[in-house]
């Protein structure tokens, strides 16, 4: 039975990132439909573990794989969001954060100094913030 299993999935695309994170949002959605009876959470649950068989199961290993990697970029772009929220949060009690009127660019000025001359690093650009 083995044999002919690994005989089937010769070809085809297998486990990624992306259907590890799959089958854990469905498991998470099922048993959220279990305790409180939300159809929602079901049909949710349902439509992963569909999407992940027909990752699995595929035999486009290219796009499955542009998938993972587009999975892979958006995660760690939230992780870096996630990270600069909690550094400005810790820095929040020292620090004033302000974006450059210009470009757009964070910039972290020392609090209690009053108001000053602030200027960016980026473009050059002078305003004047209270601190």
């Amino acid at each position: 039975m083995r044999e002919k299993i690994q005989r089937f999935m010769i070809g085809r695309y297998g486990h990624d990132s992306l259907n590890k994170d799959l089958s854990t949002a469905a498991l998470v959605l099922m048993v959220l439909s279990l305790l409180f009876g939300w159809n929602l959470c079901s049909l949710l649950a349902t439509a992963a573990l569909i999407l992940l068989y027909y990752r699995m199961l595929s035999r486009d290993i290219a796009s499955r794989s542009r998938e993972n990697a587009m999975y892979y970029q958006l995660k760690q772009q939230a992780k870096n969001k996630l990270h600069q929220m909690r550094t400005r949060l810790s820095q929040s009690k020292n620090y004033h954060f302000y974006r450059c009127p210009q470009c757009r660019q964070t910039l972290r000025v020392p609090r209690g100094r009053g108001k000053i001359a602030i200027t960016c690093p980026k473009c050059h650009t002078e305003f004047v913030k209270k601190s």
